[in-house]
Order: C-alpha cells, then structure tokens, then sequence
C-alpha cells in the first residue's frame, strides 16, 4: 500500500499558505464542535525517522485549545511498560470525551521496530495485528474517530536531513540510532512499514500518508484531512449506536443455567477450619512462585448481592503477600471513567506480571447493570460480549491466568441475609435502597446472568459458579479453584 502510493501534486507556495489559513480556523472550529458533542479523537502520527512528525505537531497544535487536548510521545516501551499487557500503555491514555489526544508514535513503530530486529517472529506479530485491529475497530464502535497518519518521505531526502540535524548541536540530540539504522536500511523498513500499514488499514481506522518533504505542506494535508475526518463523525455520530455485532470466534464451553445448579451443598465448622487452614497455607506457597515467576493473575467476583463475595475475597487475600496483590471494588464509573471507553477502568487496573489483581464486580457490569437499568444501549451491551472476550483474550496472550466466579445464592437466602443486615446495626452499612430495588429485579437479572456465562465462558477464561447458600462451603471452593488453577499455570512453566 505504501510502495505504490502517488504523492499527491504539491500546490503553490501561494495556494498552500491560503489553503492552511483556512484549514487552521476550520480545525479550531471542529475542536469547539468535538467538546460540545462529547466526540473522543484520537490522532495517531506514526513514520519515518526526520520525518518532520513533532514539528508538524507542533505548528498544528499552536491553532488549537490547549485545556481540550494533549500530547502523548510514545517511545519505546519502558521496563514497567513490558510487565504489562501489550495494550496497555495506549489504552489508559485514550481521550476522554469532547478532547483530542495526539499520540507521537504508536503501537506502529512498536511492532514494527521489534519485526526490524528479530525480536518476534511471525506468530507475534500476527497476534500484534489482531490485538492492533480489535482496540481500532472496539474504539470505534465506542463513538471514537480514530485517524491514522504515516508520515513519508524518500530514502535521499531522509538522509539529508539527518545530516543537517546531526551538524547543528542543538538539533542533534533529534537523531536517535533508530533513525540512522532505518536510512541504511530504508528498503528493508519500506518492505515491514508497507506489510504493516496494509494489514491494518480497516475502513473504521484508515491509514493516510503524509507527503513530509515540505513542512507547510505536510501541515496542510494533516490539517484538511483532520477537518474532513471530524466533519464526517460528527455528522454520523450517533452510527455507533449500530455498530454491527460480531460473530463469537472464541471458544465457548458450556455451562448449566443458575436454576440448575444445586445449592444445598455445605461443609461442618470443623471441616472448614482445617480446609481453610491447609488451602490458605498452600495458596501463599504459590504466590511467591507466581511473583519469582512473573506470572500475573486477574481473579474477577460477580454474584448476588448479599451472596458472600466480600467473605470470599477476604479469605482468598488473606493468604497473600500484601505486597503483591490489589483488591479494586468497583463501583458506579466516576465522571473521568465515564467519559471513555467502557473497560478503560479495568485496563487501568490490571495488575503487574508477578501480581495479583482481585475485582469485586468487574467489566461484566455491562451486560448486567447496565443493560438493566438503561445505562447504555441495546446495541452497546449486545456488542460488549465480544468486546469482553477480545479484553479477555489479550490478558491470556499477554501470560495472565484468568480466575472468574459467579457467587450464587437463591433468592429466599438473599432475603434473610438482607433482613439480617437492616436488623443488625453493625451490618446496616451493607444494605442500600439500591439492593432492595435489585431485588425486584431478580428474574431479569438471572436472565442476563444467563446469558453472560453463556457467551463468555470462554476456555482461557471460564467461569466457575460458588454456591453460597453455605459461605464456608463458597470460600473453600473458590480457593481450591485459584489453587489449582495456579498449578495448571505453575506446572505448565516448570
């Protein structure tokens, strides 16, 4: 795509400072009309080294409000950066709506760079481009405008201006070694950057070249095809909306309905003491192989309320070393987290490799909550089982082992425990008017229980149902479950 691209003819000096003066009030303009329709854009300026990308930036950006965007450099990743997923470091800088955030550099120069230097061979790199597609494409779907910007120019021109840097001791430090490799071996970088840009050049995330000989010009191409590409979203922003659901790819296991799990299953106090004591014991052994290992852990709790999920997670962190896990209760999405993509929470949660990240509630608030109480749209929680398995996916590929229970109890148990809270003072913190109307709801919310184990209970991240009506019996279970998981994982890296 790159190799056969026709530049476009370059105007007059007199047309392009007419055209850019106009471009550059228009984009002002579209910024006022992004704040005011709540539109995130994110602007990806990816290339060639002394291509001229930051000072492009730089003269677009004098034009704009500067509270209602930013600037994010994105270099190589850091050694924090590579303790987490691959995703990470971009996902938990996306705009947050009505702002723009400009990346300088991207998961491009990422993937393409480790491809240059032999440091991932053909099944990573095609796992980079089905993660790079799937985070365009959910970004999309979530009301983003995502526009992609390769800025170009030739194997001579490039070599120039690297001399010229390289002879001014201001400008010098602007030549990195990254820039002179990529010049001596430009034919070699045309070959990864064109198999690249042709991978991922989808409809909903398009690839536009930028002519870079001519830095006037180069900001003017930038300029217009910013204007055009936020005219076109707003104008269709309420498109996401419908925005098609997929067909599951990911392998599904099955799982009873919640009507058909027994729940009468129970242990004697003596039988849980002793179980509880030997599995704790075990479960720390395992921690401090996880952390020397480097073996990240997501555990995720979702259940009635009422059911035990706070004496459950208790019971599982307290066989833990506190330097080494985080217990994030998730609640109602604050304003910031509000105003991005739905999982940007959970990404910014995720734990490091060799830790443990425990969620009471989790991403699954979307097809459940949400969908019952009208937080989003049909299409948004329909769209979000697959959304929810790609997130899922990735933290697999990424290494971590994926630990999710649905802590069940009927709906008679939930009562006396709801009235044991209203009549117990020390307990009365724990029930809301929220439960109660929750309560109400119990037929609809199984329904779409259901349906959530159904479509998500993938084999790299299944869920295991905690029968509750007995808490004792639930803990033991779901720390035999960690335990063993942890084994599988430990044994399979031995």
């Amino acid at each position: 795509m790159l190799k056969e691209w026709v530049k476009e003819e370059r105007p007059s000096e007199e047309e392009i400072a007419e055209r850019l003066k106009k471009a550059r009030v228009e984009l002002a303009a579209r910024q006022v009309a992004i704040k005011e329709k709540k539109l995130p854009v994110l602007v990806v300026i990816d290339g060639w080294g002394a291509a001229g990308k930051g000072s492009v930036l730089g003269r677009i950006i004098k034009n704009l409000d500067p509270r209602f965007f930013n600037c994010e450099t994105l270099a190589s990743p850091t050694e924090e950066d590579l303790r987490r997923p691959f995703l990470y470091r971009y996902f938990v800088k996306i705009p947050a709506a009505g702002k723009i955030t400009f990346f300088d550099g991207s998961w491009m120069g990422e993937i393409t760079s480790a491809r240059l230097m032999g440091e991932i061979g053909d099944k990573k790199y095609k796992k980079y481009l089905t993660s790079v597609k799937r985070f365009e494409r959910q970004l999309n779907d979530n009301g983003y405008l995502v526009v992609k910007f390769f800025f170009h120019i030739e194997e001579k021109v490039q070599k120039k201006r690297i001399k010229q840097l390289l002879s001014d001791t201001y400008t010098a430090w602007r030549v990195s070694e990254k820039d002179q490799w990529q010049n001596k071996h430009y034919e070699k970088c045309m070959d990864v950057f064109d198999e690249y840009i042709d991978a991922t050049n989808q409809f909903v995330a398009p690839w536009y070249f930028i002519d870079s000989a001519n830095k006037k010009w180069a900001e003017l191409q930038m300029t217009e095809i910013l204007v055009s590409s936020i005219n076109t979203a707003l104008e269709n922003a309420e498109l996401h909306q419908k925005a098609p659901l997929l067909q599951n790819t990911f392998p599904l296991k099955k799982i009873p309905r919640l009507s058909e799990i027994p729940l009468n299953l129970s242990l004697t106090e003596e039988e849980y003491k002793e179980d509880l004591d030997r599995l704790q014991k075990r479960l720390g052994e395992l921690h401090n192989e996880l952390y020397h290992k480097k073996i990240p852990v997501v555990i995720a709790y979702e259940g009635w309320d009422a059911a035990g999920k706070g004496g459950n997670i208790k019971r599982i962190a307290a066989a833990l070393d506190p330097r080494g896990y985080v217990v994030h209760p998730i609640a109602s999405p604050e304003p910031a987290e509000k105003a991005r993509h739905y999982l940007w929470r959970f990404w910014n949660r995720l734990p490091k490799d060799g830790h443990i990240a425990i969620f009471d509630r989790t991403w699954y608030g979307r097809v459940m909550v949400e969908r019952l109480e009208g937080f989003c749209s049909e299409n948004d929680w329909q769209r979000a089982y697959n959304e929810i398995n790609e997130f899922e996916k990735e933290l697999a590929d990424w290494g971590a082992v994926i630990i999710k229970f649905w802590v069940q109890i009927d709906k008679e148990t939930q009562l006396e425990r709801f009235t044991e809270r209203q009549n117990t003072p020390e307990k009365q913190w724990k029930i809301t008017d929220e439960d109660w109307r929750n309560r109400e709801k119990w037929d609809q919310y199984e329904v779409a229980v259901d349906e959530m184990l159904m479509k998500t209970n993938t084999s790299y991240a299944p869920w295991h149902v905690l029968e509750s009506n007995d808490k004792k019996y639930a803990r033991i279970k779901a720390l035999k479950i960690v335990i063993r998981a942890l084994e599988k994982r430990l044994g399979e890296q031995s």
